[in-house]
């Protein structure tokens, strides 16, 4: 049997950088391809073009200020919400999902989409948070944060979904980035001719994320050849990127730790690489650095908690050390950096392992059959 179209409105603050945003976008695009009306609400962002590109309206308004400017969204958002019939309305952070809520009660019975939260993260436990578990599903990228929510916020296991993210295979896979491309990078980031192997940490640079940790596993593994890649932003934390950098000069690893700002040709960063490091102190909520890696061929590092658990298979994939523990994160860096078999070996067995189980149309899928699984519900098919 054919199954109508849909309509459907996803809600997050903002479409610049980060998983979350990636997630919208590639879900977004996929409905559209598929023939739903598919339509994004935030502030905008670097992204958002994409999304115009793809053939997803994206309207512009402030649903994730922090100020009295979010009830001005109020009654654009309730409009759109008419006027294209949504059936359901996906509400992906806080802020948002308050907004969203509000303004399904003000429609009549009839209009009213279903309404789908996704838990992105370990929410503060407070009345505030709550409302991520107020939907008629609730989903969740790992096993983590579905056990997170579960046991803070009571919530039924038939209400709770575990719906991986995904990554484009498209974009990402073994030999995705040519020559020219990663050539390109290498000479931007000032890598020699013919570089020792190098380490690549993508990750925003704020504490959280472990470059302090890192530095000091490779203080310990300084006489092994290496370049360590920091990708992010320094200008996001200033002060904290002028203390990696006074930590690397007295770990004596100027020049073999580098900063290159973020990287727009990410396939091309991790064909570069012989290894990828996820080194962050706090638990990622699903952490896609890492499947984006192992779907581009390369062995992943992590540390052993929270969505690195789904995400890297220790001893096949990759490897799993100890959260702050920099004596085991040397020693596993030295196994890979120290054996080419072993680096292949992992590789192959990580872009395996990701096709099979972390597509984005995979990931599409899945979250399509649930949309119809709650239209369904409310009598709209």
């Amino acid at each position: 049997m054919t199954r109508r179209r849909l309509s459907i409105v996803q809600l997050l603050p903002e479409m610049d950088t980060g998983g979350v945003e990636e997630t919208t976008l590639e879900l977004s695009a996929w409905l559209a391809g598929r023939g739903h009306r598919s339509i994004v609400v935030s502030a905008g962002g670097r992204l958002a073009p994409r999304l115009a590109a793809a053939g997803v309206l994206h309207a512009t308004l402030p649903v994730g200020e922090k100020n009295p400017r979010l009830l001005s969204a109020f009654a654009p958002l309730r409009r759109l919400i008419m006027e294209n019939a949504a059936d359901v309305l996906h509400l992906r952070s806080r802020v948002p999902a308050w907004l969203g809520l509000a303004v399904v009660k003000s429609l009549p019975a009839r209009l009213r989409p279903a309404l789908i939260t996704t838990f992105h993260g370990t929410y503060s436990v407070h009345f505030f948070s709550g409302v991520m578990a107020r939907g008629e599903r609730i989903t969740s990228e790992s096993r983590f944060i579905a056990g997170y929510a579960r046991r803070n916020y009571r919530i039924p296991p038939g209400r709770l979904r575990l719906i991986p993210a995904g990554y484009d295979a498209a974009r990402f896979h073994p030999g995705a980035a040519g020559k020219a491309r990663t050539e390109a990078l290498s000479r931007a980031w000032g890598l020699p001719g013919n570089p020792p192997p190098v380490i690549l940490m993508p990750a925003r640079i704020t504490p959280w994320k472990g470059h302090r940790f890192f530095i000091e596993a490779l203080a310990r593994i300084r006489e092994i050849p290496f370049i360590a890649a920091c990708v992010g932003d320094p200008a996001e934390k200033p002060a904290y990127a002028a203390e990696l950098a006074d930590m690397v000069k007295a770990s004596g690893l100027h020049g073999r730790v580098i900063f290159p700002g973020r990287a727009s040709d990410m396939p091309a960063a991790y064909a570069i690489s012989s290894v990828v490091v996820s080194p962050s102190l706090e638990p990622e909520a699903f952490g896609r650095v890492a499947i984006e890696a192992a779907a581009m061929g390369r062995p992943v590092v992590a540390t052993a908690h929270g969505g690195s658990l789904d995400t890297v298979s220790h001893g096949v994939t990759g490897f799993l050390a100890p959260p702050g523990d920099a004596t085991a994160l040397a020693s596993l860096l030295e196994s890979l950096l120290s054996d080419k078999h072993l680096r292949d070996l992992l590789g192959k067995n990580a872009a395996r392992r990701a096709a099979l189980r972390f597509s984005s149309v995979a990931m599409c899928e899945k979250m399509e059959d649930l949309y119809y699984e709650i239209t369904a519900e409310k009598g709209r098919l």
